[in-house]
């Protein structure tokens, strides 16, 4: 089992749970609720991107190891994951800043897109693992690092 990329994956899959819940609570009315929920879902994310970073700069980024003919799909795939992992980021952020400077209409606003965009980004996400870590071995790994430095 590869256990930094496991536990990447979980982190992200408890980040989009609180999320859920978080809006699901917000349209309850329960600010305090979604509140705690959000922050929770906040640091999931920010801890799997610690960890998501420190593996990639030392350990390397896992190459697909399944079939030639599917590692097209995987990387556009990949690509579309990433694109939407980046941009959902952003929004988070973006989103947080509006929720801490009380600026509630700008961050009702953009906090639909966003929590549409993180409930999205999970689920590929572990796609992504499942082809590169359960149903195919996954390839070569090298780190940036490594790469960086000429080594």
């Amino acid at each position: 089992m590869h256990l930094l990329p496991t536990i990447c994956t979980l982190l992200i899959v408890i980040s989009a749970t609180f999320v859920g819940f978080g809006w699901y609570h917000i349209l309850k009315g329960n600010r305090a609720t979604h509140r705690k929920l959000m922050l929770w879902g906040a640091a999931s994310a920010l801890l799997f991107f610690l960890l998501y970073v420190g593996r990639t700069i030392f350990v390397g980024n896992t190459s697909f190891g399944g079939p030639e003919n599917i590692k097209t799909a995987y990387l556009i795939f990949l690509l579309c994951h990433i694109m939407l992992a980046t941009t959902a980021g952003v929004f988070g952020i973006v989103t947080l800043l509006h929720a801490f400077n009380a600026r509630f209409a700008k961050h009702k606003k953009i906090g639909r897109w966003t929590a549409v965009m993180w409930l999205l980004t999970a689920p590929t996400g572990v796609v992504v693992y499942v082809l590169l870590y359960i149903m195919y071995p996954g390839g070569d790994t090298k780190p940036v690092i490594d790469a960086i430095m000429g080594w």
